[in-house]
């Protein structure tokens, strides 16, 4: 067999492993989908009417609830890839810490496959988790009815690109990581950074003092960039610059991944 064919192989019996592994302790994955469940609630039917009144939805009946649901929609579901992955952190420093990669290392398998299983593993999760949010965003009233068959597409190429980079960083986590609480703490970032960002209120209603937090980070402009693609309205910029931040990101990711697992092996 080619070194290719040797890869494909070795990493679609990782990702078969970490899919196994998934479905038979399935509580962590679940704790981490329930926070922006319970965020999308909470948002929607608590300060749903105050907060639609924040970004000018409504009209002389009131606040329009709709209108906000439209709007924190895009940005709960790259939370919710925000904290599938953390799980990915976890899962990986498992591994280093209980000896099963130094056992992966004494088989003829390809290295970086136990990796590529994990990231594999992590984005098909991270895409099952969204749809499940996306189906109880529109069981509370959602709708994406101005965008077209293109639009739906280029935002579901946005949320599996966002997913890849933000696994390969999570996986780098989990190998700095000394045991599973660690990798849960180092990689709460992924989970924080959406409640700073434009997810649930405009940045041009912020402080002044804190409106660069929201603007140079990743998930402001990725949230602009799903939320024009959904709602069918202009994207700007934030387009380009979601790309940006997504190859820019999951290039540090495999790099520093790359890195840290192969100085480990040595």
């Amino acid at each position: 067999m080619s070194s290719l064919s040797l890869a494909v192989r070795d990493s679609s019996t990782m990702l078969r492993r970490n899919l196994l592994h998934a479905r038979r302790y399935p509580s962590l994955t679940l704790n981490l989908l329930l926070t922006p469940i319970v965020l999308l609630l909470l948002f929607v039917y608590i300060f749903g009417d105050a907060m639609s009144s924040a970004i000018g939805g409504g009209g002389d009946d009131g606040p329009d609830r709709a209108a906000y649901i439209a709007y924190v929609v895009p940005g709960l579901l790259l939370m919710t890839i925000g904290s599938t992955v953390v799980g990915t952190a976890v899962s990986v420093s498992n591994d280093m810490t209980e000896g099963i990669i130094a056992r992966f290392r004494t088989m003829a398998i390809h290295r970086p496959s136990v990796l590529i299983g994990h990231v594999l593993g992590s984005v098909l999760q991270s895409v099952m988790s969204v749809v499940l949010v996306g189906v109880v965003a529109v069981a509370i009233g959602f709708r994406s009815v101005d965008a077209t068959a293109l639009e739906w597409l280029a935002a579901f190429g946005l949320l599996v690109l966002f997913a890849t980079a933000l696994t390969w960083i999570a996986v780098g986590m989990g190998l700095v990581s000394p045991n599973a609480e660690a990798a849960s703490n180092n990689a709460m970032p992924l989970i924080l950074l959406p409640l700073l960002s434009s997810a649930f209120t405009p940045v041009g209603s912020m402080p002044g003092w804190f409106r660069p937090i929201a603007e140079y980070q990743p998930f402001t402009p990725a949230i602009e960039t799903l939320r024009g693609l959904l709602l069918g309205s202009e994207i700007g910029a934030d387009g380009w610059l979601a790309v940006a931040w997504c190859l820019g990101l999951a290039v540090l990711g495999y790099f520093w991944s790359a890195a840290t697992y192969g100085r480990d092996a040595g």
